[in-house]
């Protein structure tokens, strides 16, 4: 009788929500439920590049079966914190955590230079500054900024921007879904009520006198 070997079980995804600029069409579990899914995704690539023979995979097999990714909020104000600006974080395999902060920093540099880590990385250290990372690229698409760490830095970047695409993609499919169930609205809320913030802006401007335009 030969022995079969088990298939291996699929990495442990774990995900989680920072600050949801989507509440109008999705709660913070749903929310959070859309970046495990989309962490599934990314768990089935990491794995299938991970156990692939030398010269099968596109970008040469992953040296890790665990993946950390920080994805920041891509309504968030320029004067926002970076910590404030995260949208959210998740963990693709075992002690997987370890390799948020590099993520985190990637991210980060990303939102603050307006563009790729990696360039600053490899071409102008001099916008790095004390305690920057060292390594690594960081991929933004269509506005969404998403760094990973634990794989090369091509790998990294592969499995940031397929992330990042697929969450834009995601987002503007639920967004499609919540307005044919409002039907025509002017604003992305319960209430189709201008926020209180628009109407501070503007709280200065004096009320038109009687009869003005009569």
């Amino acid at each position: 009788m030969t022995d079969t070997a088990e298939p291996a079980a699929p990495p442990r995804v774990h995900a989680a929500v920072r600050r949801n600029p989507y509440a109008y069409m999705l709660d913070d579990a749903e929310l959070t439920e859309l970046l495990r899914t989309l962490g599934e995704r990314r768990a089935a690539s990491i794995t299938r590049n991970h156990v692939a023979a030398p010269g099968e995979a596109p970008r040469g097999p992953y040296p890790r079966p665990a993946m950390g990714f920080v994805i920041l909020d891509p309504t968030a104000d320029a004067s926002t914190a970076p910590a404030e600006a995260v949208l959210g974080a998740l963990t693709v395999g075992e002690e997987a955590r370890r390799f948020l902060p590099n993520a985190a920093a990637k991210a980060a540099a990303h939102r603050r230079l307006k563009g790729n880590n990696g360039t600053a990385v490899h071409t102008d250290p001099h916008l790095l500054g004390t305690g920057a990372f060292r390594y690594g690229h960081s991929a933004e698409v269509r506005g969404v900024v998403v760094a990973a760490s634990s794989q090369s830095t091509d790998q990294d970047l592969y499995e940031a921007s397929r992330l990042a695409a697929e969450l834009v993609e995601e987002l503007g499919a639920r967004h499609r879904e919540y307005e044919w169930s409002r039907g025509e609205t002017d604003w992305l809320s319960g209430t189709d009520e201008p926020p209180a913030a628009y109407a501070e802006m503007i709280a200065w401007f004096p009320e038109e006198p009687a009869g003005a335009g009569v």
